[in-house]
Formats: C-alpha cells, structure tokens, sequence
C-alpha cells in the first residue's frame, strides 16, 4: 500500500474524480452492476494511465443522497469496484460515499486497501440537502483505531459545497481548516458553492495561512485554472471539467482529460 498521507505533503497531487453510475436501489439506477464496474474501471485506467497521481471513487449518481447513512447494497458494490479498481491501477486510491457517509467509506477503503476517504461534515455541522449533518470527526477516528486502519488518510471538506454554513456563520474558514486539524484531519478540501463552482483564492490563502496541513481544490478546477490553482494548492479534484461538455453526468471526455494532464506537465 502506498503511504499517501507522505504523498499529500508534496505540492501538485492530480486526483481524478470517477463517479459511479446510480448503484442498485438508488432512484436513478438502470444499469446491471458488471456495466457500472466496467465503465468505473475504464475510466480509472484511462485517468490512471493518462497520469493523474491518484483516484477519488464516488457514488455521485445515488442522489438524491441519503443523510450519513446508506443500505448495504450501496456498501457491497462500491467494495466490489473498489477491489476492481484498486487492482487495475498502482496510483494512490481513495473514495467518498455520499452523503456524508464517512464511516462507511473508512471500512470499504480498510477493506480494499484504499488510500484515503474524502469525508464530509468532519467538524462542524452544517444544514445541506440532506438536512442537519453533524460532525463526525470523534466517531470517524474512533473507528480507524479500532479497525486498525491508521493507514488511512482523512481528507476532510471545510465548509463542504452544497450546504448552508448559517449554524457557524460566527467562525471563518480558516476556523474550520484549524478545527479539521485539531480534531484529526490528514488534509483539508476547499471548495466553491457547488459541484463545478470554482474555488475563492482567497479561501485558499486563508485556509493555507490558518493550517500547515495540505489543503486540496475540491470543486470547479479545469485545465485553465489548475496551473494557477497548484501554486497556492498542494493538489486539486478534478471531476466535471473531465466530462463531456464539463458537465459531471457525461461521459469522460479523452481530449479534456489530456488537456487537465498537459497543463499540470
């Protein structure tokens, strides 16, 4: 298993997003579950192979999402791709399982020796689609230890993207990047307002003056913006700018992917 905690404290990390289609149960599921692992593994190796330094697994077609906690059947397929994907490709691996289902990413990620988990509502609560979520930082870490999964890292969203922060309006940013250390984070995301939104430089200069964790782009980054975005970033999420179109529910675009790798080369 690589040591991606090390890795995340080199500059210029290239994570490519790939983004399940609608898993079983899931109001938007249509496809039997050998074509969604094989369209999830094609796209890790094209990404792999295209040189992005590391992978983020996704089940962004499940929504509308369910509050921190999701059915087995979400858990046994995203494990089943998973296992495909991390044997398919030698690059770092990670996942996410919306919404906000931290735990569940940690044991998948545990079980098929995965790198990392991007989890959400890590400190702080906050008000999103899916209602009240609140922080989760001492049951997440609680459960690493007890399932032996140090190895782990923890990649935590700050004032995460497609959520009211109203509850914590008295708190800056760069609070919440310094809490996401206080309480255990391997690294902080910033993101803009929504899925393909860009980032606020500025967010970013606060979070990195507030915290010498790394701080990672999570949303709106394209092949324009990323070379200016990993001067002040240790690494950046791409997912919709890698779509045809940019749009995320499209099919992966092969030019768009070469172009995101040419400008960060």
């Amino acid at each position: 298993m690589s040591d991606f905690k090390g890795t995340l404290d080199g500059k210029g990390l290239l994570i490519g997003m790939v983004h399940l289609r609608a898993l079983p149960g899931t109001p938007r599921h249509e496809l039997p579950i050998d074509e969604i692992e094989r369209i999830a593994v094609h796209e890790a190796m094209t990404l792999a192979d295209a040189g992005f330094d590391a992978l983020l697994i996704e089940n962004m077609h499940d929504l509308p999402y369910l509050n921190r906690q999701v059915g087995p059947e979400i858990v046994s397929a995203m494990t089943r791709i998973s296992t495909v994907i991390r044997s398919a490709v030698e690059c770092p691996v990670g996942i996410q399982v919306l919404a906000g289902a931290n735990q569940a990413a940690l044991a998948i990620a545990h079980c098929c020796q995965l790198d990392f988990i991007r989890a959400e509502a890590f400190v702080h609560a906050h008000v999103a689609d899916e209602g009240l979520m609140n922080a989760d930082a001492a049951e997440l870490l609680r459960e690493r230890k007890r399932l032996g999964a140090e190895h782990v890292a923890i990649i935590a969203d700050i004032c995460k993207k497609h959520a009211s922060h109203a509850i914590t309006a008295d708190l800056t940013l760069a609070d919440h990047a310094t809490a996401a250390k206080f309480c255990g984070a391997d690294a902080v995301i910033v993101t803009g307002n929504a899925t393909g939104q860009p980032v606020d430089t500025d967010d970013l200069d606060a979070v990195r003056n507030a915290t010498d964790l790394p701080v990672i782009v999570g949303s709106g980054a394209t092949a324009q913006s990323i070379p200016e975005l990993m001067k002040k970033a240790h690494g950046v999420i791409v997912g919709s700018d890698l779509k045809v179109d940019g749009q995320w529910d499209n099919e992966l675009d092969p030019d768009r992917v070469k172009a995101i790798v040419d400008c960060h080369t």
